[in-house]
């Protein structure tokens, strides 16, 4: 349980998707990229909110002045990212330092060497001349009005190499005027007990207030950011969904759920928790890439369970195989049905889709069986929902529900002198006591299957006019008598407001897409309330 202790300055979470997190491979992001995420980190009630190095390209310049002038932050401060002043050079006539002060920003961020042979040979400037760059900046900075954190840059690599002057720089920088110096492990490479150790001794010897900024190289971004507040800590520095260069950085999501639910300690706004895989989920999208399912917290197999054990203990409680309540954080607990399942993965897989089972066992083994049966033909129902459903209906309702009849269909594909290709299909079905047959095109075969079957029934049901497939996935399956193989598809479906999974398996892969875009259309009818016509 978290405390009483309101959000305040004693804390700070502080976000870097902005800056560090873009450097990921794969990531870029545009102005409007960058406001939409500002605004989402603010709703989610981080502190501060580092948007960029103004100055060092038009794109970062220009968010600083659209950030300030269009969004009313609620919750976070921005912040503006830059270096100390060069060597040999005043504060007050560094450009550099002068575009981090017109950009608006309340707080700056300044990184500063501290690895003694990165002074020498990335600076090439002396160790004490580094450490007056330090107090100047931090100084001038302080003048102008502005709240200043140091980023000690590759800090736990020089403090191994020269312990004395890896604090001279923190202290230097704590003695200046900057309200946090920041601990950054630069190349990833550091672990828990290091990092506490480090900072606790750097906390003890400074009396500077510290903070952590870890990568991800050793996949210990997380625990060294939480061993680092062990040590002293009070500032971490986190992305969303741990993006950053390389394999990442401390991922924000897990850190605050630590914090808030593992250590009791109140970091973000009340109820602001509940919101994480919500966020997590939309700045996945903004990005433009796929939220991990297996995020810690906020993936969609952050608490689903398999295993037929895990099954029979959640029925009798949930906390038995679970670490928190999913709604804690946003997420749900899922069952995924496959043949590993027993009864009980069944039953609170049916009281999750709303169809009661009762204490029918008779019933329930059947399902089992009939799941653990489709299973070893290759069906996989742990990623179709939609069909399980349609299947446990069928052995509830004793007859599949069914809003048409296939007499037939097919699919053609034909190449063409000139090198184009055609590819088209004719459906034939039944549907509301009428025979319809219906022919479209498509760029592929499966795609005119898709068209065919929607020409064919929008009329009946117009609710069909809003379905859309939106994934299709193939699967050769190893077969079982020397060169047989058997192909197994999965569709998701959406009606623009959700998706749904479906499967289909057969000896080739249109066949196998038929049987899963009859069952994508009959659960798409089901959710949209329509009742079933056909016997």
């Amino acid at each position: 349980m978290t405390t009483d202790q309101p959000v305040d300055d004693r804390f700070h979470v502080f976000d870097t998707t902005l800056r560090d997190g873009a450097q990921r491979e794969g990531i870029n992001l545009t102005v409007a990229d960058k406001l939409t995420i500002a605004r989402h980190l603010d709703d989610f009630g981080v502190g501060f909110i580092e948007g960029g190095w103004p100055g060092a390209n038009p794109r970062d310049t220009e968010f600083f002045a659209r950030a300030l002038a269009e969004i009313d932050f609620q919750h976070a401060q921005l912040v503006a990212f830059g270096a100390t002043r060069r060597a040999g050079i005043r504060a007050a006539d560094d450009p550099q330092v002068k575009a981090l002060l017109d950009s608006g920003a309340p707080v700056i961020t300044l990184v500063a060497k501290s690895h003694d042979r990165h002074v020498e040979l990335a600076l090439r400037t002396t160790l004490d001349e580094n450490l007056a760059m330090v107090r100047d900046t931090v100084q001038y900075l302080r003048e102008q009005g502005r709240r200043v954190f140091v980023d000690c840059e590759h800090f736990f690599d020089g403090y191994r190499a020269n312990p004395e002057y890896a604090k001279a720089v923190v202290r230097a920088a704590h003695e200046a005027g900057a309200d946090v110096v920041v601990l950054c492990d630069t190349n990833g490479g550091m672990l828990p007990p290091q990092v506490q150790a480090v900072v606790s001794t750097v906390a003890a010897d400074t009396g500077a207030r510290l903070g952590i900024h870890a990568q991800d190289d050793t996949g210990c971004a997380v625990a060294n950011t939480l061993a680092a507040v062990d040590g002293g800590a009070t500032h971490v520095q986190c992305t969303a969904n741990g993006y950053g260069e390389r394999v990442g950085n401390a991922n924000l999501f897990p850190v605050v759920a630590a914090l808030e639910l593992k250590y009791g300690r109140r970091v973000l706004p009340q109820g602001s928790l509940a919101e994480m895989t919500r966020i997590s989920h939309a700045i996945a999208e903004v990005v433009n890439l796929t939220p991990s399912t297996h995020q810690p917290y906020v993936g969609v197999s952050a608490f689903a369970h398999k295993a037929g054990l895990h099954a029979s203990a959640i029925k009798v409680d949930p906390d038995l195989y679970q670490h928190i309540d999913p709604e804690l954080v946003g997420n749900t607990m899922r069952m995924l049905v496959s043949d590993m399942a027993g009864r009980a993965s069944v039953e609170l897989k049916g009281k999750e889709l709303g169809i009661d089972l009762g204490d029918d066992r008779e019933l329930v083994g059947r399902v089992v069986d009939r799941v653990k049966d489709r299973e070893l033909r290759g069906y996989t129902y742990e990623a179709a929902d939609a069909s399980f459903e349609l299947l446990l209906r069928e052995e509830v309702e004793g007859r599949p529900p069914r809003f048409f009849r296939t007499e037939s269909w097919r699919a053609i594909a034909e190449d063409r002198p000139d090198g184009s290709h055609a590819n088209e299909a004719t459906v034939k079905v039944w549907a509301d006591g009428e025979r319809i047959v219906a022919t479209a095109e498509g760029n592929g075969p499966v795609n005119a299957l898709d068209r065919a079957l929607l020409v064919a029934l929008e009329r009946i049901y117009p609710q069909m006019a809003k379905f859309e497939l939106v994934d299709y996935k193939v699967r050769i399956l190893e077969g079982r008598h020397g060169t047989e193989s058997t192909t197994r598809v999965l569709i998701t479906t959406s009606d623009g407001d959700a998706e749904w999974s479906t499967v289909g398996v057969a000896e080739n892969v249109i066949a196998a897409s038929w049987q899963a875009l009859v069952d994508a259309y009959t659960y798409g009818l089901l959710k949209a309330g329509v009742r079933p016509t056909e016997s």
